[in-house]
């Protein structure tokens, strides 16, 4: 018996493998890969990039290497593609790299589906060691089997390791003429700067939202499908800019309206979403600026049954602070992709509220919205931000308050803050150069000193009440008065107009004054003091009057506090009048957590804007 096959006609087909799936039964594509751009000019939103290749293909100056950066979506990976088939095109016609690739050329249906021979496509993520780029850099000698360039694509390559980086360095830099590498990566920080300057750097942006929703709605049309121009624009919002976000959103709106003719709307678009309905959360916010607290809770409580995000809501909530400012700032004319009604009432909103105001509920918002999306009950956060928006929306700011004390709070019958008397020979004005200067200018011994000083030690003045007058003194005959400063105050006073930083500082530390006078000073030194400070100061008075001085130090004698407890005694008495002022008790009643820092007298400030005059002078 013969068991061999029966002979078959040449034609005949073959028993079926399996393989080949009927046209029939072939699977759906989505939308992101259906409407894949095949041309340069498909492409939207990068104009920018478009323009360099063109222009670099036109030249002959074709680059060796390509880093397309960007966001997901934006169109990286089918950039990459685009290029190697520029690289490669070849028609009939044409047998040159060119950046028209209409008609295709025989390449291009091979790359398009990442079929070809030459082009190889990696995916960093997954290949990532020194050894898949070594497969790459064995294979760089070898020439095309039938493109014009051999194409390394490499997807994600921020993923690779610092070994295969640095493996891939040297090629990267002078590869063969037949070999062009292309990179793309969303995270462009991480990968190293000696490829980054390797390559020519093209970086995709975000696609406007206008342009995104126009897009969209061109490939509803294709599809036959019908979707209302809010909610093309929701899709667009949604997907930040990246064109492959937004055709699957499109891919999942479509189907929203089943069999029936009526358009998809804007509602069952927020509701795929799970967006909450903007023009409630703009009803939410001016109930929460108003101050009405139970409207705003019952509105978030709504928009939270209905299905709302609360970081959604509050985001919302943000972005419209973010737009009444831009309103507050440029006038309905400022470009916020909303609706005229919208504009309108986001107008009237900013009308009650400063600039100010907008500013510190942008900050309770972005700091709300942290906490919503960190707490364990985000509802509850959320509910506890709008408290805190309203609250602040209620308060005045600080020049309002400091108006309506004036106008007709008990502040309108006093006088601003007195300086406190100062003893006697303290009437020259204080240094330029701050407390906080010169207390850390010798920060190894200030701190001893102020653990050491002296709170019994009598005030400056009463040493000086007692010190002879040489004047009135000396004789008709005495020797004419010697040159310097006539007390302790004016001494200090020409150290700082001398810019002896260091002896100044020594000066006011660790001198307690017991007598003075023209050409002779005699001083308890404080505990610390240098040894050599009686001789620095003295030759320093001699050089600066042309005078001879004696200071001479004396443990013996009780003198006086020094120049730094002085200050801080009369800064504390002035901070206690200044406290006590019903002007300024009245501010800190608004402001419960408010806090007294610092006392200023106009003549200081007039001071210290003289001083930063001369130096402005003197630099120029």
């Amino acid at each position: 018996m013969d068991d061999a096959p029966p002979d078959m006609p040449e034609n005949a087909e073959g028993p079926p493998l399996g393989l080949d799936t009927p046209s029939s039964r072939a699977g759906y594509t989505v939308l992101a890969r259906k409407y894949r751009p095949s041309r340069f000019e498909d492409l939207i939103g990068q104009e920018a990039m478009v323009r360099t290749l063109t222009n670099a293909f036109a030249s002959g100056r074709i680059a060796h290497a390509y880093m397309l950066t960007g966001v997901r979506g934006v169109g990286k990976t089918t950039t990459a593609r685009l290029i190697a088939r520029a690289l490669n095109y070849k028609t009939a016609e044409v047998d040159q790299p060119s950046i028209v690739l209409d008609p295709p050329g025989e390449h291009c249906a091979a790359i398009q589906k990442s079929a070809h021979v030459d082009i190889m496509e990696m995916d960093a993520a997954s290949r990532t060691g020194v050894g898949d780029i070594r497969e790459i850099l064995d294979g760089v000698r070898y020439a095309p089997v039938s493109a014009r360039y051999k194409v390394y694509v490499i997807d994600e390559v921020h993923m690779l390791s610092t070994s295969a980086f640095n493996a891939l360095l040297k090629t990267l830099e002078e590869p063969p003429p037949h070999v062009k590498f292309i990179f793309a990566t969303t995270e462009i920080r991480k990968v190293p700067v000696t490829v980054l300057s390797r390559c020519q750097r093209f970086d995709l942006k975000r696609v406007d939202r206008d342009e995104l929703a126009a897009h969209l709605k061109g490939i509803a049309e294709k599809e036959g499908a019908k979707i209302e121009d809010d909610g093309l624009a929701l899709i667009a919002r949604a997907a930040e800019g990246s064109v492959r976000d937004a055709l699957s959103l499109l891919d999942q709106a479509i189907v929203q309206g089943g069999d029936s003719d009526a358009p998809v709307s804007a509602l069952q678009v927020r509701d795929m979403l799970g967006l909450a309905d903007r023009a409630r959360v703009l009803d939410l916010l001016e109930a929460a600026l108003s101050g009405d607290h139970a409207k705003a809770l019952a509105e978030i409580a709504e928009l939270y049954d209905a299905g709302a995000d609360p970081a959604v809501i509050t985001r919302d909530c943000l972005d419209f602070v973010h737009a009444i400012t831009r309103v507050k700032v440029v006038g309905e004319d400022a470009d916020l992709a909303e609706a005229k009604e919208t504009v309108a009432r986001l107008a009237s909103i900013a009308e009650g509220l400063s600039l100010a105001q907008l500013t510190r509920l942008f900050k309770i918002l972005l700091t709300g919205l942290d906490d919503v999306r960190q707490a364990p009950e985000p509802l509850s956060a959320a509910e506890m931000t709008l408290l805190r928006l309203s609250s602040a929306a209620s308060l005045p700011s600080p020049e309002d308050a400091a108006r309506m004390i004036a106008e007709g709070g008990p502040a309108k019958e006093t006088t601003p803050a007195p300086k406190p008397d100062a003893p006697k020979g303290a009437e020259a004005p204080r240094s330029e150069s701050s407390g906080a200067e010169q207390d850390d200018a010798y920060g190894d011994i200030g701190d001893d000193v102020r653990d050491d000083v002296r709170d019994d030690a009598p005030p400056l003045s009463a040493y000086e009440d007692d010190l002879p007058d040489p004047e009135a003194d000396a004789p008709a005959e005495a020797e004419a008065p010697v040159e310097g400063p006539k007390d302790f105050e004016a001494l200090i006073g020409l150290l700082e107009r001398k810019r002896d930083i260091r002896l100044k500082s020594d000066v006011e530390r660790f001198v307690r004054p017991v007598s003075y006078k023209p050409g002779s000073l005699v001083f308890e030194p404080e505990a610390h003091c240098p040894p050599d400070l009686a001789q620095r100061l003295a030759r320093a008075l001699t050089e600066w009057t042309g005078s001879t001085w004696a200071v001479l130090p004396s443990k013996d004698s009780r003198g006086g506090e020094t120049w730094s407890e002085r200050r801080k005694r009369e800064r504390r008495e002035l901070f206690e009048v200044t406290r006590r002022d019903p002007s300024v008790a009245e501010v800190l009643k608004h402001f419960p957590d408010a806090e007294l820092v610092d006392v200023r007298s106009a003549s200081e400030d007039e001071e210290d804007f003289a001083g930063n005059g001369e130096k402005r002078q003197e630099r120029s």
